[in-house]
């Protein structure tokens, strides 16, 4: 309850702040909001705090190879098992807020997820930084016999005799704050929260996570892009006595091409997964270790 009140204190705060500048005369200044803070609402694995305008139409592909390991006996993982797709479709009903459906490859998994840009950074400063919340609740679709491997809901240290829906479920929420510096420099910080309802006895329903990522813009249509997202060892909300499977920082690396309609982003990342969850909760890859794997991001976007 005092981590719920303190995330609302300081989004209030916020808030304040942004809507509370006013010129020399007591008016509030009307202002516009920034110019392409971001090209897309994806950044490798992770959300921006952009929102195409309202009723547009997004149509995802999300996809990552296998690992790069095996060097060119399989292609540097583009031939090699492991992959691992992702379809969604995003939809904007009302300014600033977008909805969403995705399904995974990964564990069969759908999800449907939800966006709201708070506000937007403006030209003049009126609103300095830009504030979104994403969230989304994912359904493992796997058959009920996969989860004797690991992932399953402990009862007195047996499986349980009927597996519960329930037992599918994971959730992931963010608050994701963001700046466009210049033409050519946009930064994103952000603080998540992960849970999975069922989970295996050596790992932890929750995890707190922190988020850094952006762009460096060097050419009209292309951007070098970067996100890196840390699971934190938090004891309070740890259920191990030893941190023995604690997930490692997923680190990702990439280059952007961009136009009104589209994104495609091509990149190197340390998780094979692409749910946020997954990213926070399973990764074991080390990125520095020569553990990564090739991906792409694909984005159109039709206005209704």
């Amino acid at each position: 309850m005092k981590k719920n009140i303190l995330f609302i204190t300081l989004l209030l705060l916020i808030s304040t702040f942004a809507f509370a500048q006013e010129d020399s005369t007591g008016v509030k200044v009307k202002d516009k909001p920034v110019r392409s803070p971001f090209e897309s609402g994806y950044l490798i694995d992770a959300q921006t705090t952009v929102i195409p305008n309202a009723h547009t139409l997004e149509f995802v592909i999300q996809h990552k190879f296998g690992s790069v390991e095996n060097g060119h006996s399989d292609l540097w993982g583009i031939y090699a098992a492991g992959s691992n797709i992702r379809l969604g479709l995003n939809y904007v009903p009302v300014k600033n807020f977008q909805i969403g459906l995705g399904m995974t490859k990964k564990n069969m998994a759908v999800d449907a997820n939800a966006k709201w840009t708070i506000f937007q950074q403006t030209r003049k400063n009126t609103h300095p930084i830009a504030v979104a919340l994403f969230g989304n609740v994912a359904f493992d679709g796997r058959n009920e016999t996969a989860f004797e491997s690991g992932m399953v809901r402990i009862a007195s240290d047996k499986l349980p005799v009927h597996f519960r829906f329930n037992d599918r479920v994971s959730y992931f929420s963010e608050l994701i704050i963001g700046r466009k510096f210049n033409d050519w420099l946009s930064l994103q910080a952000g603080l998540s929260f992960t849970h999975y309802n069922a989970i295996g006895v050596v790992y932890d329903h929750d995890k707190v996570g922190v988020h850094f990522n952006g762009r460096l813009k060097v050419s009209p249509q292309g951007s070098i892009i970067f996100n890196y997202d840390n699971p934190l060892k938090i004891k309070k909300i740890s259920e191990q006595l030893e941190w023995t499977n604690h997930p490692k920082p997923n680190v990702s690396f990439g280059y952007e091409i961009s136009t009104s309609t589209h994104a495609f982003q091509i990149y190197v990342s340390a998780t094979n997964s692409i749910l946020p969850q997954d990213n926070m909760m399973w990764n074991q890859n080390d990125f520095f270790a020569g553990k990564y794997a090739i991906g792409f991001n694909i984005t159109r976007l039709w206005g209704f």
